[in-house]
């Protein structure tokens, strides 16, 4: 299994834009985003991690994520079977709402994905550097077997990144579609200024304060986040500040632990062309 490249690869869109640690801070915007979703945050409390660990949602989107990415194939299909596992008793009638969630559902599903895809690309894009449409599409397309890996219906998926994310944009736009919860305070409570682990203590007010502040504006409208032109101009010099510093910092502080050890195992594949290696 040493060399083992999953089903991606260096070569991918999915290493290129999932390797960076700041594309990291899209997993807190995009918990923001599920939150605000009244069916998803009804699954949330019927499992209350929030409440018994607040990291633990993040870290299992997250860990998904990078298991997918850039673990073996039988690592990534051990995580996919463990999270669909769990999907199937997250059910029931919704006491905010009224309405029927379902983890295995397609929409909710959906929902999910689409909200950490768009973080994701978004983070890459304002500390890493722009990508085109291209490319977008293709990690689009890519995402699109990780999101199948979860029982996304990949053909109902819209097809590609704009449209999906014009899909939550319009979504977000229909009356009552988000809901300010008690689920969704929760989240607003921990991002804000809940426990954190220890590691990431020092950067979390950074990672809170673009978070929020990147948020469309529905979001920002659910969890009463007041815009202005001093936040917009503070996280927008800030996240520049990032993409113009990252060359010159060392890969420990560029690049997320997964893709490292990823990067280790495969180097050992006498299989893997140079270019494969050397593309990393």
């Amino acid at each position: 299994m040493n060399g083992d490249p999953g089903y991606f690869g260096p070569e991918s869109m999915m290493w290129k834009v999932n390797k960076e640690i700041t594309v990291l801070f899209g997993g807190a915007r995009a918990l923001l985003m599920h939150a605000a979703h009244p069916l998803i945050a009804a699954g949330a409390r019927q499992t209350s991690f929030y409440q018994r660990d607040p990291w633990k949602r993040l870290i299992r989107t997250l860990s998904l994520q990078n298991s997918v990415t850039f673990g073996t194939k039988a690592e990534a299909d051990d995580s996919a079977h463990r999270i669909n596992k769990l999907h199937e008793v997250i059910k029931g009638e919704d006491e905010v709402t009224g309405g029927y969630y379902d983890a295995l559902d397609h929409e909710q599903l959906l929902w999910v994905h689409a909200c950490l895809q768009i973080s994701s690309i978004y983070f890459y894009e304002k500390t890493v550097g722009t990508l085109t449409e291209e490319e977008k599409d293709k990690y689009h397309k890519e995402n699109s077997l990780a999101a199948e890996m979860v029982l996304v219906d990949r053909e109902q998926m819209p097809k590609t990144h704009n449209e999906l994310k014009e899909w939550v944009i319009e979504k977000s736009r229909v009356k009552d579609y988000l809901v300010k919860t008690d689920v969704a305070m929760d989240v607003y409570d921990i991002i804000g200024g809940g426990p954190v682990p220890k590691h990431i203590k020092p950067i979390w007010p950074f990672i809170a304060f673009t978070a929020f502040n990147t948020l469309p504006k529905e979001f920002k409208d659910i969890y009463g986040i007041k815009s202005s032109k001093v936040k917009t101009f503070l996280v927008n010099f800030n996240l520049f500040l990032l993409k113009f510093t990252r060359p010159f910092l060392p890969p420990f502080f560029r690049l997320i632990a997964p893709a490292r050890w990823a990067k280790q195992r495969i180097t050992k594949s006498p299989n893997l062309r140079f270019s494969d290696k050397a593309n990393y």
